[in-house]
């Protein structure tokens, strides 16, 4: 399928992200059973860069590792489909952005003691699940995770 991603650096990465970043966008759509051309923004920042899109859209006064902004209120495991979510002018489905955060990504990657590559990997699965309609409250913390684990694992990118 191509989706519509758009990705934009606030800040340098290596060449190669771009492209593994789709890859497993495209992969957890398709997992979720996203059938429709799907629209959906990037934004590659660090701790400055994040802290204050938290500040101002959250009202949330820390730097955090990732953040999604889904445009429709969808419940997880029924991907958006029909005309009702399409831009008419598109055809696309607008799913809305997310922000990763580089630094901490870097940081958490050390920390998990896996590659940064796999832990922007981790952070995209989880952005575009919460775009879907997964949240990690309560009972619903399970199975968001196990989808995250399952997509991964697909995508042969393990800790």
């Amino acid at each position: 399928m191509n989706h519509e991603i758009m990705i934009d650096g606030e800040v340098a990465f290596a060449d190669t992200l771009p492209k593994h970043l789709t890859d497993v966008i495209c992969a957890t759509l398709e997992a979720e059973g996203v059938t429709s051309l799907c629209e959906i923004g990037v934004l590659l920042t660090d701790d400055a860069g994040i802290h204050e899109i938290n500040l101002e859209q959250r009202g949330v006064d820390n730097p955090t590792d990732v953040l999604s902004f889904p445009m429709f209120e969808l419940e997880a495991g029924t991907p958006p489909s029909g005309t009702e979510y399409q831009d008419p002018d598109t055809n696309l489905i607008a799913l809305g952005d997310m922000v990763l955060n580089l630094d901490r990504a870097t940081v958490q990657a050390e920390e998990f003691g896996h590659s940064v590559e796999r832990e922007m990997s981790y952070l995209t699965v989880h952005s575009i699940l919460h775009l879907l309609g997964y949240d990690h409250m309560d009972e619903d913390k399970k199975q968001m995770r196990a989808r995250e684990e399952a997509i991964l694992g697909s995508l042969g990118i393990t800790r």
